[in-house]
């Protein structure tokens, strides 16, 4: 049962729910300026976190049938809050944007999410895109691995560096999503989307997402190598390390374990990556 105190009613859950999945997209496009050699732009990684915030919150702000399944602790929460909040961190990191001359990366992940809901369509064909196996998790990658590349370009003039960062943070978040599908496939499956764990089955799904971590990792090493991206080899190593031992040791199961880092594993590795991984740099490069 949760706790009646006035900051774990189900409007503050609604609103803290996406609070650290925006601080670490904010962290992510920090690596991102990293990889590509540019100077630190805090304002710009609040706007991101900001835009995060906005999109994620109002996903959960609207009713969902998913949501009433995996996300049952939200229910009674007051949508209208959820929205208005959403709407000022939205009008916030766009206005921040906008001041470095950034005006389409704000409305990219709904431009992508109009799309993704309504298909694509040429003449009399449409495309489905809406509840296709994995397609969910494609458009997150291509979301916000497109719109972190995007930031990148109004300073990197090098469309190699620029493609690389997108391949990066696009397949890695594909990956992300997938494990928090895992979790979710009762309510997916109830909402009708087809997620891989749902259509595929876990065990299957995190083959198929190691192969994925590990290729994508070897890309990233030659770019390294050849100099498309800057040498951060702390941050790709945790990455490639945290990643793969993570699929390779979690399951489902350890959402309801009595053991807290079990609980906590998925989110500490996902969501805190970011972070740990630029402590880790801090503390070897200094």
């Amino acid at each position: 049962m949760y706790s009646v105190t006035p900051f774990a009613t189900p409007t503050m859950r609604l609103l803290n729910s996406s609070t650290v999945v925006a601080i670490g997209g904010g962290l992510r496009l920090h690596i991102a300026f990293l990889f590509a050699g540019l100077a630190i732009r805090i304002p710009e990684y609040c706007a991101f976190a900001l835009i995060i915030y906005a999109t994620y919150t109002l996903d959960r702000a609207l009713d969902c049938k998913e949501d009433a399944i995996n996300k049952s602790e939200l229910k009674g929460a007051n949508g209208k809050i959820g929205i208005i909040a959403c709407v000022a961190a939205f009008l916030a990191g766009t206005i921040l944007l906008a001041l470095d001359g950034i005006y389409l990366a704000p409305f990219f992940p709904f431009i992508v999410g109009y799309f993704y809901t309504h298909g694509i369509r040429i003449r009399s064909f449409n495309l489905k895109l809406k509840g296709s196996a994995g397609v969910k998790n494609i458009i997150i990658g291509i979301t916000w691995g497109g719109t972190i590349a995007l930031i990148v370009s109004q300073w990197c003039n090098c469309f190699e560096t620029i493609m690389v960062i997108f391949l990066f943070y696009g397949l890695k978040l594909f990956v992300t999503s997938c494990v928090n599908d895992f979790k979710d496939v009762k309510g997916d499956l109830a909402a009708g989307i087809r997620t891989l764990p749902a259509c595929m089955g876990e065990n299957l799904t995190k083959k198929i997402l190691i192969i994925i971590i590990l290729g994508l990792h070897g890309v990233m090493a030659y770019a390294v190598i050849f100099q498309v991206i800057r040498n951060e080899w702390i941050l790709l190593f945790y990455s490639l390390v945290i990643t793969t031992l993570f699929l390779l040791v979690y399951s489902s199961s350890f959402e309801k374990n009595s053991v807290f880092i079990f609980r906590r594993m998925r989110e500490i590795v996902i969501y805190w990556e970011s972070a740990i991984s630029l402590g880790v740099r801090v503390c070897i490069a200094g």
